[in-house]
């Protein structure tokens, strides 16, 4: 009795056991599939993130995809981006004439290159200098500014104009030339230009492509381009053309310089407005003495008229000047030519101080004997006034004054030089 009762409890005691371990394996094995279950879900919610494409951060702008978020941020700040730009949502069709900012399309066609501008000039001086001007000409196509960024490289010296319409983009081109605080900048095309089909390559008709004031740097190559050559290399642009446009107004002007250097080759291209004049500045300038050199002034087409480079003596019709073209025989009597005005001389005081300044650059070649400045008499018709007559004691002084003077500046005045019969100069026949 007692026996049994000892295997009876051995036995509950064995299955009390055996079921502990049953559930045990049992808790063990729906953790281990819940763990393996969990570790599944949260692989496939990592795949599924990763998979998952951003809506909204850091896309970048059309046409900006090249820049990171904090150099477009730091664009707008300096204002080479527009922040808003509120256009009429007809503007970006492709249908319509004026395809304004915004459209990726247009994007290129809306910029335009300008160089050779002058040191020191901000982003904000050009927008508000081509906003204005754009204005004054009438070349805006609807209101507000037609100029809406500009990014400037001051390593290269050029910069970029971004506009809101491709016309006034077109339109703006015939600013080439224009002078920006003392430098006359070279408006262009970029490089990645690419005509939209479809739109004017006239800037939509009624543009000017000739402004009062403004020379283009552009000489296309027409029957009445003009080559000059035999230049000095120390005239610069403005001393050159002042000696053209006593011709006539000048349509389009361009100074050869060499690209490394900055300095003039000796050569120029230019085209005037009233193409009647070209062959009378041809035949007036070429020849003419400027320093050491005389000047070669002919159509650049090949077999032009006017092109063989001998010419006869001809009058060159600049203030003051009347006399065949080249300085002539070489004597002690220089005349100087091109430097004064009749209003000039009339004034008692401003006269005196010419004559003060004449005399004493004029001694630095050499003693200077003589000098006369004939002035004004009202009602008379006063032989040689605007000329500038100095006598030296001999030849050679006056040949380095010669050299040395032609081509210097006079009251921002381009000077120029011939010898004078010393008889006629004693008679006063001048």
């Amino acid at each position: 009795m007692g026996r049994e009762s000892d295997d009876e409890r051995r036995s509950s005691r064995h299955d009390r056991e055996r079921r502990r371990r049953s559930r045990s394996r049992s808790r063990s094995g729906s953790k281990g599939r819940d763990r393996h279950r969990d570790r599944g879900r949260r692989s496939k919610e990592r795949d599924s993130k990763k998979r998952k494409p951003f809506k909204y951060w850091d896309i970048p702008p059309v046409g900006f995809e090249h820049i990171t978020p904090m150099q477009y941020k730091a664009m707008q700040a300096a204002g080479q981006i527009a922040q808003t730009i509120e256009v009429p949502a007809a503007a970006l069709t492709l249908n319509t004439n004026i395809p304004f900012a915004g459209s990726a399309i247009s994007r290129q066609a809306r910029r335009l290159y300008v160089g050779n501008i002058p040191f020191g000039a901000s982003e904000q001086q050009m927008m508000d200098f081509f906003n204005e001007q754009m204005t004054v000409t009438g070349l805006t196509q609807a209101e507000g500014n037609p100029i809406i960024a500009v990014q400037i490289n001051l390593d290269k010296n050029f910069a970029f104009l971004e506009f809101r319409s491709v016309d006034e983009t077109t339109a703006a081109l015939a600013f080439d030339g224009i002078p920006f605080q003392g430098q006359y900048l070279k408006l262009r095309r970029p490089r990645d230009y690419q005509p939209i089909p479809g739109v004017s390559e006239e800037g939509g008709g009624g543009v000017p492509q000739i402004i009062t004031g403004v020379v283009s740097t552009i000489v296309a190559d027409t029957p009445h381009k003009i080559f000059v050559g035999a230049l000095p290399n120390y005239l610069d642009e403005d001393q050159v053309k002042e000696l053209l446009v006593s011709f006539g107004a000048l349509k389009s002007f361009n100074l050869v310089k060499d690209s490394a250097t900055g300095l003039s080759k000796g050569f120029a291209f230019c085209e005037y407005v009233d193409t009647a004049v070209t062959d009378k500045a041809c035949e007036g300038l070429s020849g003419l003495q400027l320093g050491d050199k005389k000047l070669v002034v002919q159509r650049a087409s090949v077999g032009a008229k006017g092109g063989s480079g001998i010419q006869a003596p001809v009058q060159v019709q600049v203030p003051g000047l009347v006399v065949t073209a080249g300085p002539g025989q070489a004597t002690e009597v220089l005349c100087l030519m091109n430097m004064i005005t009749e209003d000039e001389l009339a004034d008692e005081e401003e006269y005196e101080e010419i004559l003060e300044d004449v005399r004493e650059e004029c001694s630095k070649y050499g003693p200077v004997r003589s000098l006369e400045i004939p002035r004004p008499i009202k009602g008379v018709d006063v032989p040689g006034c605007g000329k500038i007559f100095i006598e030296f004691c001999n030849v050679t002084d006056a040949q380095k004054a010669q050299q040395n003077l032609t081509g210097r500046k006079f009251s921002n005045r381009v000077v120029v030089t011939s010898y004078f019969d010393p008889d006629k100069y004693h008679r006063r026949e001048f």
